[in-house]
Protein backbone atom coordinates (compact mmCIF):
# COMPACT_ATOMS: atom_id res chain seq x y z
CA UNK A 1 0.00 0.00 0.00
CA UNK A 2 1.30 3.46 -0.89
CA UNK A 3 2.31 5.92 1.73
CA UNK A 4 -0.25 8.67 2.42
CA UNK A 5 0.79 12.14 3.66
CA UNK A 6 -1.59 14.75 5.01
CA UNK A 7 -1.86 18.09 6.79
CA UNK A 8 -4.66 20.14 8.30
CA UNK A 9 -5.58 23.75 7.59
CA UNK A 10 -6.85 25.33 10.81
CA UNK A 11 -7.56 28.77 12.17
CA UNK A 12 -6.96 29.14 15.90
CA UNK A 13 -6.07 32.00 18.19
CA UNK A 14 -3.95 31.48 21.30
CA UNK A 15 -6.29 32.59 24.12
CA UNK A 16 -3.40 33.15 26.55
CA UNK A 17 -1.68 35.56 24.15
CA UNK A 18 -5.01 37.31 23.59
CA UNK A 19 -5.48 37.72 27.35
CA UNK A 20 -1.93 39.06 27.72
CA UNK A 21 -2.52 41.60 24.93
CA UNK A 22 -5.75 42.74 26.63
CA UNK A 23 -3.97 43.18 29.97
CA UNK A 24 -1.14 45.15 28.35
CA UNK A 25 -3.65 47.35 26.53
CA UNK A 26 -5.57 48.12 29.72
CA UNK A 27 -2.32 48.92 31.52
CA UNK A 28 -1.17 51.30 28.77
CA UNK A 29 -4.58 53.00 28.54
CA UNK A 30 -4.52 53.70 32.29
CA UNK A 31 -1.05 55.26 32.00
CA UNK A 32 -1.60 57.44 28.93
CA UNK A 33 -2.36 61.13 29.38
CA UNK A 34 -5.03 61.29 26.69
CA UNK A 35 -7.01 58.58 28.54
CA UNK A 36 -6.82 60.18 32.04
CA UNK A 37 -10.15 59.74 33.82
CA UNK A 38 -11.46 57.66 30.94
CA UNK A 39 -13.59 54.55 31.36
CA UNK A 40 -12.03 52.88 28.30
CA UNK A 41 -11.91 49.10 28.67
CA UNK A 42 -11.36 45.90 26.73
CA UNK A 43 -13.22 42.84 28.01
CA UNK A 44 -13.16 39.27 26.75
CA UNK A 45 -16.41 37.34 26.65
CA UNK A 46 -16.92 33.78 25.35
CA UNK A 47 -15.96 34.17 21.67
CA UNK A 48 -15.75 37.93 21.39
CA UNK A 49 -14.16 41.07 22.76
CA UNK A 50 -16.02 44.18 23.85
CA UNK A 51 -14.22 47.53 23.51
CA UNK A 52 -15.81 50.45 25.37
CA UNK A 53 -14.80 54.13 25.44
CA UNK A 54 -16.31 57.64 25.80
CA UNK A 55 -16.23 58.49 22.10
CA UNK A 56 -15.21 57.00 18.77
CA UNK A 57 -11.83 58.73 18.77
CA UNK A 58 -10.80 57.15 22.08
CA UNK A 59 -12.22 53.83 20.91
CA UNK A 60 -10.14 54.01 17.73
CA UNK A 61 -6.98 54.98 19.68
CA UNK A 62 -7.51 52.14 22.14
CA UNK A 63 -8.07 49.74 19.24
CA UNK A 64 -4.75 50.86 17.70
CA UNK A 65 -2.97 50.15 21.00
CA UNK A 66 -4.68 46.77 21.22
CA UNK A 67 -3.69 45.82 17.67
CA UNK A 68 -0.07 46.78 18.34
CA UNK A 69 -0.04 44.49 21.38
CA UNK A 70 -1.58 41.65 19.37
CA UNK A 71 1.00 41.97 16.60
CA UNK A 72 3.86 41.95 19.11
CA UNK A 73 2.48 38.77 20.63
CA UNK A 74 2.07 37.04 17.28
CA UNK A 75 -1.74 37.02 17.23
CA UNK A 76 -2.99 37.51 13.66
CA UNK A 77 -5.25 40.51 13.06
CA UNK A 78 -7.14 38.56 10.38
CA UNK A 79 -8.59 36.43 13.16
CA UNK A 80 -10.63 39.42 14.38
CA UNK A 81 -13.78 40.73 12.72
CA UNK A 82 -15.01 44.09 13.93
CA UNK A 83 -18.66 44.95 14.38
CA UNK A 84 -20.31 48.35 14.23
CA UNK A 85 -19.70 51.05 16.84
CA UNK A 86 -22.89 51.27 18.91
CA UNK A 87 -23.91 53.77 21.60
CA UNK A 88 -23.86 52.26 25.08
CA UNK A 89 -25.12 53.38 28.47
CA UNK A 90 -23.57 56.35 30.27
CA UNK A 91 -22.65 58.28 27.13
CA UNK A 92 -20.14 55.70 25.95
CA UNK A 93 -19.70 53.75 22.72
CA UNK A 94 -19.15 50.03 22.38
CA UNK A 95 -17.70 47.83 19.66
CA UNK A 96 -17.90 44.05 19.55
CA UNK A 97 -15.04 42.10 17.99
CA UNK A 98 -15.57 38.46 16.99
CA UNK A 99 -12.63 36.09 17.51
CA UNK A 100 -12.37 33.54 14.72
CA UNK A 101 -11.89 30.00 15.95
CA UNK A 102 -12.02 27.44 13.17
CA UNK A 103 -12.55 27.95 9.46
CA UNK A 104 -16.11 29.04 8.55
CA UNK A 105 -17.95 26.63 6.25
CA UNK A 106 -18.11 29.01 3.26
CA UNK A 107 -14.37 29.77 3.49
CA UNK A 108 -13.60 26.06 3.84
CA UNK A 109 -15.51 25.38 0.62
CA UNK A 110 -13.58 28.18 -1.07
CA UNK A 111 -10.26 26.66 0.08
CA UNK A 112 -11.26 23.17 -1.12
CA UNK A 113 -12.36 24.58 -4.50
CA UNK A 114 -9.02 26.43 -4.83
CA UNK A 115 -7.10 23.23 -4.09
CA UNK A 116 -9.15 21.22 -6.60
CA UNK A 117 -8.73 23.94 -9.26
CA UNK A 118 -4.94 23.75 -8.82
CA UNK A 119 -5.06 20.32 -10.55
CA UNK A 120 -2.64 18.84 -8.00
CA UNK A 121 -2.91 15.16 -7.17
CA UNK A 122 -4.26 15.70 -3.66
CA UNK A 123 -7.61 15.29 -1.93
CA UNK A 124 -9.11 18.04 0.21
CA UNK A 125 -11.96 17.41 2.62
CA UNK A 126 -13.82 19.51 5.17
CA UNK A 127 -13.90 17.98 8.65
CA UNK A 128 -15.88 20.27 10.93
CA UNK A 129 -13.96 23.54 11.09
CA UNK A 130 -10.75 22.01 9.69
CA UNK A 131 -9.75 21.29 6.09
CA UNK A 132 -7.62 18.15 5.65
CA UNK A 133 -5.44 17.81 2.58
CA UNK A 134 -3.91 14.44 1.76
CA UNK A 135 -1.79 13.08 -1.05
CA UNK A 136 1.02 10.66 -1.86
CA UNK A 137 3.79 13.16 -2.61
CA UNK A 138 5.16 15.44 0.11
CA UNK A 139 6.45 17.94 -2.47
CA UNK A 140 2.94 18.33 -3.87
CA UNK A 141 1.58 19.02 -0.38
CA UNK A 142 4.27 21.65 0.18
CA UNK A 143 3.37 23.26 -3.15
CA UNK A 144 -0.27 23.40 -2.05
CA UNK A 145 0.79 25.08 1.22
CA UNK A 146 2.81 27.66 -0.74
CA UNK A 147 -0.14 28.38 -3.07
CA UNK A 148 -2.53 28.74 -0.12
CA UNK A 149 -0.15 31.16 1.61
CA UNK A 150 0.10 33.23 -1.58
CA UNK A 151 -3.69 33.59 -1.95
CA UNK A 152 -5.66 35.76 0.45
CA UNK A 153 -8.88 34.10 1.60
CA UNK A 154 -9.64 36.84 4.16
CA UNK A 155 -9.04 34.50 7.10
CA UNK A 156 -6.01 33.47 9.09
CA UNK A 157 -4.82 29.99 8.19
CA UNK A 158 -2.33 27.76 9.96
CA UNK A 159 -0.98 24.48 8.65
CA UNK A 160 -0.70 21.79 11.28
CA UNK A 161 -0.73 18.06 11.84
CA UNK A 162 1.67 17.38 8.95
CA UNK A 163 2.08 13.62 9.03
CA UNK A 164 2.76 10.43 7.14
CA UNK A 165 0.38 7.47 7.49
Amino acid sequence: MAQQNSFDIVSEVDRAEMTNAINQTIKEVRQRFDFKGSAATVAMEAQELVLTAEDETKLRNMNDIFQQKLVRRGVPLKALSYGDVDPAGGGTVRQRVQIQQGIPQDKAKEVVKFIKDSKAKVQASIQGDVVRVSGKDRDTLQDIIAKLKAKDFGIHMQFSNYRTN
